[in-house]
């Protein structure tokens, strides 16, 4: 099989090395393992992300070097249902950010940590923080549908709380991507978190006060939101905006410039 000049793993050493002359944007991608619902596979954040991301890298025309997926996140409020995987968080912490300091290490100056996993991100953030402080690189992690919130706004049927999980928004998704895996006759709309002013559960218009309990305390069916108004041509549209605005950030950040720091312990202060 020919090289995929956008894979990270496909290059020897000495290639990457001439590799990381032109900085291109590393980018890792995070998933997970863990209950869909009865409609949807335990894949679901891996498969989303890694197509996502292999199609932006495809793409970014050189701007983007995808390394390999880390499939395992962090799940322990998931534990309740048969099949997850469960990585508890500063193993977690401690594991991206051994790999971000890696690629920082070998001279790429740009990370970004592509997560497919919403309960990923206070511990990605962390990692992207310490990656930035203790290497000479900047590093960002986002969640895949927060790259097209507007766009998916416009398209989005489901009211708050109808896109958290197992949702309109993953389900539709994963029927453009590969529909024969999807049960939606096993598909039921699940939203019964207690009503709150503050606390509630979306991926594109989360509320403003974020705690999150034992999963099965609010789904018995691990779903949370409606993924029976999910549709292959929603999905699709979904995808491009991402999609789209992936490569576009990418290249956004590729060229972002950077101050010089400066420690007043040791400098005099002008004025």
């Amino acid at each position: 099989m020919p090289r995929i000049d956008y894979l990270y793993q496909h290059y020897t050493w000495v290639e990457l090395k001439e590799v990381a002359k032109r900085q291109p944007v590393v980018v890792l991608p995070v998933g997970s393992v863990e209950d869909h619902g009865p409609h949807l596979p335990l894949d679901v954040d891996n498969f989303l992300i890694e197509r996502i991301c292999t199609e932006a890298a495809r793409r970014a025309d050189g701007d983007i070097l995808l390394m390999p997926l880390i499939p395992y996140g962090y799940e322990t409020h998931h534990m309740d249902f048969p099949g997850t995987i469960d990585i508890h968080m500063e193993h977690m912490l401690n594991y991206v950010l051994d790999v971000t300091k890696s690629v920082a290490h070998h001279g790429f100056t740009r990370i970004l940590i592509a997560d497919g996993h919403g309960s990923n991100m206070p511990i990605l953030d962390l990692v992207a923080r310490r990656t930035i402080v203790e290497t000479n690189a900047l590093c960002a992690p986002f969640l895949w549908p927060s790259l097209a919130v507007p766009e998916i706004r416009k398209i989005r049927e489901s009211g708050r709380g109808g896109m958290s999980h197992a949702c309109e928004l993953e389900t539709s998704v994963y029927l453009y991507l590969d529909q024969e895996r999807v049960q939606m006759d096993k598909a039921v709309r699940e939203m019964v978190m207690p009503p709150s002013d503050f606390i509630w559960s979306d991926l594109t218009d989360a509320g403003p006060v974020r705690m999150m309990d034992w999963w099965t305390c609010f789904s018995k069916s691990g779903i949370n939101g409606d993924p029976t108004i999910a549709t292959a041509e929603k999905g699709r549209l979904f995808f491009e905006a991402v999609v789209t605005n992936f490569v576009k950030f990418a290249r956004e950040f590729k060229a972002r410039p950077r101050g010089q720091r400066t420690d007043w312990h040791t400098t005099d202060w002008t004025g």
